[in-house]
């Protein structure tokens, strides 16, 4: 397969090459996609998978790339971002977005219905699609307590609807993740609330993040999910690593839980602070710490990298096994 054949028979979908995923991904960081294309509709990203398929192209489905890690070697294959699918439709209490929607506008939207259950989602900068692959959450509240169905294209090209239970949400987890489907259509069922006291609740939480976290830099949000019976920030924090700097990437001196491009960082120095923080917490601690943050993509060649042991590391330990991207990250 070609990428000129590729845009011969999608004549009228987005599709760039050599693209720098860089200029996607919220840390600002991220080697090229070979071909980056933007579907606008569930039937166009059906018929990209079945060709994409056909031909046995490496696919990869990103949302909007916000906790996400892409390395400085990029992503083979074809990338499929789908922030062009973001409409929103809203019929009394139900609400229906295609995954592409940013989360946060879905939770304006309900505020502007009168509609309460999302008011915890109205800081959280995902997808609907990668918030529903990793049971987005903050502050209490997860997107499986108002999700009723998730429509899914299966890698075998069929287009159907998944339950709540069948998604078989758990912390930071859905069915997504293992079975490869991919979400493009969610329905969420809300109540009525009284509209001041759904923006008391947001600005509420919307004040909690701004002066707890570090919006003033790129992140990629929640490094780290939540180990049990500790804080991951207060374990950082007490190793004395807040505020180290690694290359171009810094461990927020705002929210140790953060790692924050403060200098032009790139993947490698992000992954490599990734796994010395793992490292020291384990040494000092006994706690393994698990990666909220999805890492994706292929390294640079070992010229390039320095041969550093610490990517080493880092690949062997953080390299998911997954094509699609929860792109969703908890505050």
């Amino acid at each position: 397969m070609t990428i000129e054949k590729l845009k011969h028979d999608f004549p009228h979908t987005i599709i760039k090459e050599n693209e720098p995923l860089s200029s996607y991904t919220y840390t600002r960081t991220g080697g090229p996609a070979d071909a980056l294309i933007f579907p606008k509709r569930k039937e166009e990203v059906q018929a990209l998978i079945k060709w994409l398929t056909k031909e046995d192209w490496p696919v990869t489905i990103l949302g909007n790339a916000s906790n996400l890690i892409v390395k400085d070697g990029g992503i083979r294959g074809a990338t499929i971002i789908l922030t062009e699918m973001n409409q929103i439709t809203i019929k009394d209490n139900v609400i229906t977005a295609l995954t592409g929607a940013p989360l946060i506008e879905v939770s304006k939207r309900a505020y502007s219905a009168s509609l309460t259950g999302l008011e915890f989602a109205c800081g959280i900068p995902g997808s609907i699609g990668g918030a529903v692959y990793m049971n987005a959450g903050a502050y209490g509240g997860e997107v499986k307590e108002v999700i009723e169905k998730v429509t899914v294209l299966t890698r075998e090209g069929d287009i159907v609807e998944r339950t709540n239970e069948e998604m078989a949400f758990t912390y930071r987890h859905s069915k997504l993740q293992e079975s490869d489907d991919i979400a493009l259509e969610v329905t969420f069922v809300l109540k009525e609330g009284k509209k001041e006291e759904i923006k008391e609740k947001m600005d509420e939480l919307t004040f909690l993040r701004t002066s707890k976290q570090p919006l003033e830099y790129p992140s990629c949000g929640s490094v780290f999910k939540r180990p049990t019976g500790y804080f991951t920030g207060k374990l950082i924090q007490d190793a004395g690593l807040q505020g180290l700097v690694w290359g171009g990437a810094q461990i927020s001196t705002k929210h140790a839980g953060f790692i924050v491009n403060i200098n032009n960082a790139t993947a490698t120095d992000y992954i490599e602070l990734i796994e010395h923080i793992k490292e020291v917490i384990y040494k000092e601690n006994g706690v393994e710490l698990e990666t909220e943050v999805k890492i994706i993509g292929e390294d640079l060649t070992p010229e390039a990298t320095g041969g550093s042991t610490l990517l080493n590391k880092a690949k062997e330990s953080l390299t998911p096994k997954f094509s699609q991207i929860s792109l969703a990250k908890e505050n």
